[in-house]
């Protein structure tokens, strides 16, 4: 999971469709308060990612499911890098 700290973000919506699991979503669509504040608080406790890293082997089954945050988040962060 990647997540964008929300002061940091300049809104220009490059990240949007850049993102292959459709999962960026405007902070002005219904019910963004939440992400907003799960993404402020995840990105000042998890490392920085500045390299691009290759998917899950299971990225491509798990496209679409529901309930994957219940099922798969941790709040244990990645190695970042």
């Amino acid at each position: 999971m990647l997540v964008i700290h929300p002061d940091e973000c300049i809104d220009c919506g490059v990240c949007e469709p850049e993102c292959p699991a459709d999962a960026i979503k405007p902070d002005t669509d219904p019910g963004a308060d939440e992400w907003v504040d799960f993404n402020r608080k995840y990105s000042e406790l998890w490392p920085v990612i500045i390299t691009r890293k290759d998917p899950l082997p299971e990225a491509e089954e798990r496209d679409g499911e529901e309930g994957k945050l219940e099922k798969y988040f941790s709040e244990a962060p990645g190695e970042g890098g």
